[in-house]
């Protein structure tokens, strides 16, 4: 019997009944993928595959506490299954206990789906956007633009199930649409991505008449030189730097002192302005068109993440309200450290409370100024003050008296997302966006575009 000919439910189910820990948690990902790429204005590969893997977490009480033991397989056969489970009681007799140990979560109502098969993408998601795209083609080629890019669409259906009866299932669709426009001497380049989760919300030729624009505005270039400029930061910039700045958002961290949330002389700056725009930062496993797991996956621990945590519901959590920090990153574990809330990783986020003004209508009110494709290459320099360096790609454009006059050279910029936060003048429409830089790990993302009156472009840069 094959790996696949197993249904996902009964994987778990098997793997719990050869347990012989004290407690277990089994992991089963079914995922399948479909994608298209192209170049030069013409589709070159496309394919679909599919995927399981399995993870086993077993938890073995000791005299001095709890050990956990985690062991992630792909491409389970039913005869590797025992083994596996071995393999994590093993890994958890061996070692020292566990610091996050915690009771293994009880009292989840299943998911009504749990038995059923899992979801799958196939190329069928493409069956109206390829068409678009192929029309998208001959418009760019006709105005001597070629169009690069590629469609990823992802679905991941995971069953949790555990030795304290918990039995819950997720689907999650994740679909990016990455597009770049070239002119034929490869010159000029302009960039656009899409977030989706079924590519019927996303318009190739809406996206081609963008970079068209954009390619134009290059037709003029100027040079200028590294400093600080009122830059516009388009939503896909302001959710690589939200998003960092999320990951950067331990509550125990900043209990420790060793984060840009962490409070002089002790504690943390919940409770402390960020802001003095009316901003909010949140993240709902509800939110339409941003739909996210509503318990805990956790495949390891680690930082704010916890194994034991597996299952535990997931609520509307405010990170930052109208300007104020709310709530800082926390499993039951750290939670209980440092006395915050529980409120652990939600796999989405949202920055609204901004004007209702488009990037166009905030390009109009600007009188000199630039104006930002995206960001990419982001590494941190200073954890303490979350100061981060990247480079600017695809388009910076000069702005003047309302007007896109030019492209620049790119930068290199050093910025701290929470001092970009804070010096924020204006914060437009919020809209659901593609972050460049992460998306291979975070998608789910909506964000308005930022005006930062002195963003520091600290040298220029060669990068296109």
């Amino acid at each position: 019997m094959s790996a696949r000919s197993s249904k996902p439910h009964e994987v778990v189910e098997r793997a719990l009944e050869l347990s012989r820990a004290d407690g277990c948690v089994v992991i089963a990902d079914e995922q399948s993928t479909a994608n298209l790429r192209w170049a030069g204005n013409a589709l070159t590969t496309n394919g679909v595959t599919r995927g399981r893997t399995l993870t086993v977490v077993a938890t073995v009480d000791g005299k001095e506490g709890t050990a956990s033991g985690v062991v992630s397989r792909s491409a389970v056969t039913p005869d590797e299954l025992e083994p596996l489970v071995r393999a994590a009681e093993a890994a958890a007799r061996g070692a020292a206990p566990a610091e996050d140990a915690q009771p293994l979560v009880t009292g989840v109502q299943p998911s009504p789906e749990f038995r059923e098969a899992p979801a799958e993408t196939s190329s069928a998601v493409f069956a109206d956007f390829a068409p678009a795209l192929g029309e998208a083609f001959a418009r760019a080629r006709a105005g001597g633009r070629e169009l690069y890019g590629f469609a990823n669409h992802e679905m991941v259906s995971s069953y949790v199930g555990t030795s304290t009866g918990l039995r819950l299932r997720h689907d999650q669709p994740n679909g990016t649409l990455e597009l770049n426009a070239k002119s034929p001497d490869r010159t000029r380049s302009a960039w656009a991505g899409r977030s989706t989760r079924d590519f019927k919300d996303v318009d190739p030729a809406a996206l081609d008449a963008e970079l068209a624009v954009r390619l134009g505005w290059a037709e003029r270039r100027v040079e200028l030189p590294a400093g600080r400029y009122e830059t516009l930061l388009p939503p896909t910039a302001v959710a690589d730097l939200l998003i960092y700045q999320m990951w950067s958002a331990s509550g125990r961290d900043a209990v420790e002192g060793r984060t840009v949330f962490s409070k002089p002389g002790g504690g943390t700056r919940v409770g402390e302005k960020l802001t003095d725009l009316p901003l909010t930062l949140r993240s709902d496993p509800d939110e339409p068109g941003l739909e996210s797991a509503p318990f805990v996956i956790a495949h390891s621990s680690g930082g704010d993440q916890s194994v034991f945590d597996n299952g535990l519901p997931l609520a509307p959590t405010e990170w930052m309200r109208e300007g104020e920090l709310r709530h800082l990153t926390t499993s039951r574990h750290s939670a209980g450290l440092t006395g915050l809330p529980v409120a652990p990783v939600i796999d989405n986020i949202v920055l609204d409370g901004g004007e209702d003004r488009s990037l166009e209508e905030m390009v109009a009110n600007t009188g000199r100024g630039l104006l930002l494709t995206c960001l990419w290459y982001i590494r941190e320099v200073d954890p303490a003050s979350l100061l981060l360096t990247g480079l600017t790609r695809d388009g910076v454009y000069l702005v003047e008296n309302g007007e896109v006059t030019g492209e620049v050279n790119n930068f290199r910029f050093n910025e701290s997302p929470v001092g970009v936060l804070g010096r924020a003048t204006e914060a437009g429409r919020t809209e659901k966006t593609l972050p460049r830089e992460w998306s291979d790990w975070f998608t789910r993302a909506a964000m308005p575009a930022l005006r930062v009156p002195d963003f520091n472009m600290s040298s220029v840069s060669q990068g296109v």
